[in-house]
C-alpha cells in the first residue's frame, strides 16, 4: 500500500524486497520481474545483512531512469472527483496533482493547509465542495474507500508476484499469536520486562557491572595514582579539590559518567537492539492498542515510548510517523512528563536497583502519571480517534553483529 501511495506520488522509487533469504525459508517465492511489471518501477530483491542483491540495487539506483506514472483505479466516483480536484489545482507542489487530490479527498490536514495557502479562493472553495459531494455518495469515510481499494490492489498485485506455501503452521507463527493475545501476552511481556530491565539493565548493569567500574577500575586502580599525580603537579590545593576532589571533574564527573551511566545506557540500549531485532515491538504495538486507545492514542504510539527510554529527543522525532497531528501532540506530551530517558533510567536504577520495593513503587507512579495525563489529554485535545493498522513482520532470532553495531550506534 505504500509503495502504491508512493508511485501515485510519481517519486522516483525503486522497490526493495528486504529479508528475501527469511521468505524463502518459509516457502515464499517472489516473481521481481512480474513485479515489476505489475508496479512498473524497478524491483530488487535483497539480504541487507548479508550483502545478497546489495551490488544489484548499487547499479539499478546508478543507472535509474524515472518511468512514466501508473495510475491504480479507485472507485468510479472516487476517479472523478480526482479528475476535478486535479483540474482545479493550478500550482505545483513536487509530486502529481493526482496524489495531492487523494489526499485532500481523504482530508490530511496539512495538504488542505497547503493547498489553501497556495490556490485562489474560489478555486479551493471548489475543492471543498467535491470533497463534501463524494463524503455524501458513500456511507464510510472516503479515507475507509480508498484504503479499501489500495489493500485490494495490493493483494493482487502480491497474488501475481510472490508464490508461498501455506502460511500459519509454524513454531514462529505460534509465538506470534501468543505475544499478541492478551492473555499470554502480558505475561510475555512482564517477563520481557522483569528479566531484561529489571534484572539484565537494573540488577546486573545499575548493580555488578556499576560496582565492579566504580568500586575497583577507578575506586583502586585508577583514582588513587591520579590523585598522587595531581597532587605532585599542582601545589594549590584549590585547584586539586577542582579535579580530584570529592566533586571532583575526574572523581565525581568522569568517574559517574563513565562507571555509572555509561554501562547502565549500554545495557538498556544492547536490551533494546535485542528486543527491536527479534520482531517483538510490533506485537508489541498490537497488545497494547486496546490500552492506549483508552487514552486517545493507537497501539503505533508504542514505538516512540519504547524509544522514549532511549532518547526522548529521538522519539520525539519519531512521533511524526503517528498519523494525525492530534496523536503526535499527545504522543510528545507523554514522552515529556510521563517517560524518562536512559540517563534518567540509569540514575533511578543506580539508585533503587537493590531496593525491589522502592522501584516498584516508582513504577507505578510513573504509570499513573502516564495514564492520567493521557486520559486528561484525550478529553481536552480536538481530534479524530486514531485508526491503527501496521504491518506486523515473522518472529526471527537476533543477529548479534545487528545488535552490536545497533547498541555502539545509539551509545555514540
Amino acid at each position: 500500500m505504500l509503495t502504491i501511495q508512493l508511485i501515485e506520488a510519481d517519486l522516483p522509487i525503486i522497490l526493495v524486497v528486504n529479508i528475501i533469504d527469511e521468505a524463502e525459508q518459509f516457502g515464499m517465492k517472489i516473481d521481481t520481474k512480474q513485479l515489476e511489471e505489475e508496479l512498473g518501477i524497478p524491483v530488487v530483491a535483497t539480504a541487507a545483512t548479508t550483502g545478497r542483491g546489495i551490488s544489484t540495487l548499487k547499479e539499478r539506483i546508478k543507472n535509474y531512469q524515472k518511468p512514466s506514472l501508473k495510475q491504480f483505479k479507485n472507485d468510479i466516483n472516487v476517479e472523478e472527483s480526482i479528475i476535478a480536484i486535479s483540474s482545479a489545482l493550478q500550482k505545483e507542489y513536487g509530486i502529481s496533482r493526482r496524489s495531492i487530490s487523494l489526499l485532500l479527498l481523504q482530508e490530511d490536514t496539512e495538504i488542505h493547509t497547503l493547498v489553501k495557502e497556495r490556490e485562489s479562493a474560489a478555486d479551493y472553495n471548489t475543492m471543498l465542495q467535491i470533497v463534501k459531494e463524494t463524503k455524501s455518495k458513500y456511507s464510510h469515510s472516503i479515507n475507509y474507500v480508498i484504503a479499501l481499494n489500495r489493500q485490494q490492489i495490493s493483494s493482487g498485485i502480491a497474488s501475481a508476484g510472490v508464490t508461498a506455501l501455506t502460511a500459519g503452521s509454524g513454531l514462529s507463527e505460534k509465538l506470534s499469536r501468543i505475544t499478541m493475545n492478551p492473555w499470554t501476552g502480558f505475561p510475555i511481556l512482564f517477563l520481557v520486562l522483569y528479566f531484561g530491565l529489571y534484572k539484565f539493565v537494573g540488577q546486573f548493569g545499575a548493580g555488578t557491572v556499576v560496582n565492579f567500574l566504580e568500586n575497583t577500575v577507578f575506586g583502586k586502580y585508577i583514582i588513587p595514582p591520579f590523585a598522587k599525580f595531581i597532587e605532585n603537579i599542582i601545589p594549590w590545593k584549590i585547584l586539586q579539590e577542582l579535579i580530584i576532589g570529592e566533586y571532583g571533574v575526574v572523581t565525581l564527573g568522569i568517574r559517574y559518567a563513565v562507571a555509572l551511566i555509561l554501562p547502565i545506557v549500554g545495557m538498556f540500549f544492547l536490551v533494546f537492539a535485542i528486543i527491536e531485532d527479534t520482531g517483538y515491538l510490533p506485537r508489541l504495538a498490537m497488545l497494547i492498542d486496546r490500552i492506549f486507545k483508552k487514552i486517545g492514542l493507537s497501539g503505533r504510539a508504542v514505538i516512540p515510548m519504547v524509544l522514549g527510554l532511549g532518547c526522548d529527543t529521538m522519539a520525539t522525532m519519531v512521533t511524526r510517523t503517528l498519523p494525525t497531528k492530534r496523536e503526535r501532540i499527545m504522543a510528545t506530551l507523554l514522552l515529556a512528563l510521563a517517560v524518562p530517558c536512559s540517563a534518567q533510567l540509569g540514575v533511578i536504577f543506580a539508585l533503587l536497583g537493590e531496593n525491589p520495593g522502592a522501584l516498584g513503587v516508582w513504577i507505578a507512579v510513573i504509570s499513573l502519571v502516564f495514564l492520567f495525563t493521557g486520559f486528561l489529554a484525550a478529553k481536552i485535545i480536538p481530534g479524530e480517534k486514531p485508526i491503527f493498522f501496521m504491518e506486523v513482520p515473522p518472529l526471527r532470532l537476533p543477529k548479534i553483529s545487528n545488535i552490536f553495531v545497533k547498541t555502539y550506534t545509539r551509545m555514540t
